[in-house]
């Protein structure tokens, strides 16, 4: 039979992927590679990968023999060389629509926390000083803009779900008009509108060589005082050095589920910053999100290999 490999995963165990592949009649083999001499030693003779962190660089790609189709267990797919795939005629496919839910849920957690600053009144209350107004001046949500830098599915859901606040909602995405935004109530402005002059500012693109430091210090400095930045897209997007040297200014606040590099590590600048609300990377994360994300890339994998009809090819 031919050989498929999940190349690496941090599930307790890979059942429904084992059922769904071997029914489709073909042999999995499971492997923890953690380098892409492991990946490529691993699946040099295999015609799918399932991926989860490992690298599939270009020289892993170049030594794949058989390799007809690469899935990502999850959103991401910068973990794997996708214009090495292309010249190689490998079908890639991501799943970005099994935690679509929980990532606007935790999105808007964050929002709202930071908005009426629970975590600063928090510490402020354990400290012994006790007032009946927050750190901060705060605004009614009915004054406030919510504006979301993308506006795929996520995008959609964390607007859907602020609507009941009252907050005026806007949003920036080159591949979407005005129009097609009016349609969901949501007013267009082009990046340099929204940067400065919306109070919350959700990120939710991708991670390209187009939108890496995409907010950098200059689009920071250019942040209306008081404006909240929240990220539970890709950690990249933002400059992080920049982002924590404003922050020690107290003109903004973030809440950050992503970072360039994880783990956060203890000594990292944005640990020592008051006005931030940091979260490990779990706003994909329900009890119902890893069997149903499991379940849908290994049926993305089967669909392309006997079909060679995918939901979510990015390459």
């Amino acid at each position: 039979m031919e050989k498929v490999l999940i190349t690496d995963y941090g599930f307790k165990n890979v059942d429904q992927e084992k059922q769904i592949i071997e029914q489709a009649g073909f042999a999995l083999q499971t492997a923890q590679c953690k380098t892409a001499k492991e990946v490529l030693e691993q699946g040099a003779d295999a015609i799918a990968l399932l991926v989860q962190w490992a690298p599939v660089t270009a020289d892993v790609i170049e030594g794949l023999k058989n390799c007809r189709v690469i899935v990502r267990y999850g959103i991401g797919i910068d973990n794997i060389d996708l214009d090495a795939a292309k010249k190689r005629g490998i079908t890639v496919c991501n799943v970005p629509d099994y935690c679509i839910a929980e990532v606007a849920d935790h999105t808007v957690a964050l929002v709202l926390s930071l908005a009426r600053q629970l975590t600063a009144t928090d510490h402020r209350t354990r400290t012994g000083e006790w007032k009946i107004i927050p750190p901060q001046p705060a605004l009614p949500f009915y004054e406030m803009s919510f504006a979301t830098v993308g506006f795929g599915r996520i995008a959609r859901e964390v607007l859907n779900r602020v609507e009941p606040f009252g907050f005026k909602k806007i949003a920036y995405d080159p591949f979407v008009n005005a129009a097609q935004m009016e349609k969901h109530g949501v007013i267009w402005n082009d990046f340099e509108t929204l940067i400065r002059s919306a109070d919350i500012i959700s990120l939710h693109l991708p991670l390209t060589p187009q939108t890496h430091h995409l907010v950098n210090e200059d689009v920071l400095n250019r942040m209306k005082k008081g404006a909240i930045l929240v990220n539970t897209s890709r950690g990249a997007l933002i400059d992080t050095e920049a982002l924590a040297k404003k922050l020690g200014d107290g003109t903004i606040a973030a809440g950050l589920d992503v970072f360039e590099k994880e783990p956060l590590t203890t000594d990292h600048p944005l640990m020592q910053c008051r006005n931030v609300v940091l979260t490990s990377h779990t706003a994909w994360y329900s009890e119902r999100s890893v069997p149903t994300l499991q379940r849908m890339a290994a049926e993305e994998l089967v669909r392309a290999l006997t079909t060679g009809l995918v939901n979510n090819r990015v390459a």
